[in-house]
């Protein structure tokens, strides 16, 4: 049987991951993710979950090597993590009562076969109308500075949102299990 690479240092990828209950190792692709000049958020995430899962191609041959890549957009246009307190109550003032959209890419990859199946998934998330108070509060309390979006849904984020519109919650935090599980399924590594 194939090993399972999780090409990705992300805490949160990990502990999504574990959730399949399947044997799997960690480790970074250390690949370059700037964006080309008017690319897509969804051509953007595919491109760069596809180059992750094969830059440990060489590292873990017969493996299954998943990559996986997010970014949110408002209006649009590609927003970044916020990376200070100042610049997340930019952000979250901005998205109060508006939405903003996530694209997740996700890629695996069979090292040894070569073949590559991958895909992306959305999902969009309705915030509801905001004061400074709640946005302040919920930056102390969460320190949300490594989150695109300038929160985490896995925890006190989910207060934020009047609604969210998707196939799989999982999604949100990086890695969607039920498409995963649809490709593991497809190169016979099925988690049941």
């Amino acid at each position: 049987m194939l090993s399972l690479v999780l090409a990705s240092t992300s805490p949160y990828r990990k502990q999504l991951l574990n959730k399949l209950g399947l044997p799997f190792i960690q480790d970074s692709p250390n690949i370059d993710e700037t964006a080309y000049e008017k690319e897509s958020a969804s051509t953007l995430v595919e491109r760069l979950a596809k180059e992750k899962a094969f830059a440990l191609t060489e590292n873990h041959p017969n493996s299954l090597i998943i990559g996986s890549d997010q970014v949110a957009t408002f209006d649009g246009r590609i927003i970044g993590k916020p990376h200070t307190k100042d610049n997340a109550q930019k952000q979250l003032n901005r998205f109060s009562g508006q939405k903003i959209t996530f694209y997740t890419g996700l890629a695996v990859h069979n090292s040894a076969t070569g073949e590559t199946k991958s895909l992306v998934e959305s999902f969009v998330v309705h915030f509801r109308d905001l004061t400074e108070q709640e946005i302040i509060h919920y930056i102390e309390r969460e320190q949300p500075l490594d989150c695109a979006g300038s929160f985490k849904a896995e925890g006190l984020g989910i207060t934020l949102f009047t609604h969210l519109e998707g196939r799989d919650p999982n999604t949100l935090i990086g890695l969607p299990l039920i498409a995963l599980c649809d490709l593991l399924i497809a190169f016979g590594h099925s988690p049941l």
